[in-house]
């Protein structure tokens, strides 16, 4: 039986939103996913400074989602383990209250299921996570933390998550097959399983949906599918082989984490060729395009940071240190 328990904090006040910077309240807040200490750090970009790091309650949770009125972040706890690797089995998400600074809510999916990504529904407000074991996309109401739908996935290691911008579209990464599921979210189905490569790591998704983004994890090449047909129709060539990416606003460009050369590179999706790469700490894992796509944020686990990339001229601005292992990104504030 799928148990939620949540727990309210009562008389808290929306004025006392992180009052140790003021500077942050008006310009949004950085959150990073500490997989290495099981930690959440919350931190202010107006400062480099990480302000807190919640506990989230002694096993790893990999990536984190903030609610769009930037009050609560979710953090689905994965496990100690790598994709398709022995180790522990994540039962549970937590909800973190980011003006406490506390865990306010926990759901326990009742039996392990390795939850990963969490994506929240454009049209809904529905909660989207990536519920590997069971190879699905659980559906969750983030208001009572309860699943309330799944939808298959019909592939082991569905990892990571992309949402077409009108809700209707899922798109997942499934590692160890190394295919993209294609998801009707509406009718809770799997539409089309795409074959990339061997091995294939994180998803993203143009602004217009036409195009999803994924990485070839045995060759330095990007995967850009059209949506239109769910095929392949092309491959930009990397420096090496490509990891978590970010697409502008605009749909000019894309940021990507390439690990083996502790680079980041910036795609122009125009001509489908790398226009620029930038110098980062060890293992980039994430990228996050911060408010207007001014500054591209990018967690580099080895470091224990979080390097800033000024997006008009293409170079590191600030190292912001974090916690150990910093993986997942997410903002919180207007974007």
């Amino acid at each position: 039986m799928l148990r939620a328990h949540v727990h309210l904090l009562m008389g808290l006040s929306l004025a006392v939103f992180l009052p140790s910077s003021g500077s942050a309240a008006s310009s949004g807040l950085l959150v990073v996913a500490n997989k290495a200490e099981h930690t959440l750090g919350i931190v202010d970009p107006a400062t480099g400074k990480q302000l807190a790091a919640v506990p989230e309650g002694g096993v790893t949770g990999h990536e984190v989602i903030v609610s769009p009125d930037g009050k609560t972040a979710y953090v689905p706890i994965y496990g100690d383990s790598g994709v398709g690797k022995p180790g522990t089995d994540g039962t549970n998400m937590v909800a973190i209250d980011l003006s406490s600074r506390t865990i306010v809510g926990n759901l326990d999916f009742g039996h392990a299921v390795r939850p990963h990504c969490p994506v929240f529904g454009p049209r809904n407000g529905q909660l989207y996570v990536t519920t590997e074991l069971d190879k699905t996309v659980s559906i969750i109401d983030p208001a009572t933390l309860k699943v309330v739908g799944t939808v298959p996935t019909g592939q082991e290691e569905s990892h990571m998550l992309a949402i077409s911008h009108d809700g209707k579209r899922g798109y997942t990464a499934n590692v160890g097959p190394g295919t993209v599921s294609v998801l009707d979210l509406d009718a809770r189905k799997t539409l089309a399983i795409i074959p990339i490569s061997k091995q294939t790591q994180r998803i993203s998704i143009s602004p217009d949906d036409s195009m999803v983004f994924t990485s070839d994890q045995t060759k330095p090449q990007l995967a850009v599918i059209d949506t239109g047909t769910n095929k392949v129709k092309t491959w930009v060539q990397l420096p090496g082989p490509g990891y978590g990416s970010s697409v502008a606003r605009n749909g000019d460009w894309l940021v990507i984490a390439i690990q083996k050369t502790k680079q980041v590179a910036v795609v122009n999706l125009h001509t489908m060729k790398v226009d620029h790469t930038i110098d980062v700490p060890a293992i980039p894992q994430e990228t996050l395009l911060g408010p207007g796509d001014k500054v591209a944020y990018v967690s580099c686990d080895s470091s224990s940071q979080v390097a800033a990339i000024d997006t008009s001229t293409w170079k590191v601005i600030e190292l912001i240190d974090v916690g150990k292992g910093a993986d997942g990104l997410a903002w919180a504030g207007a974007h």
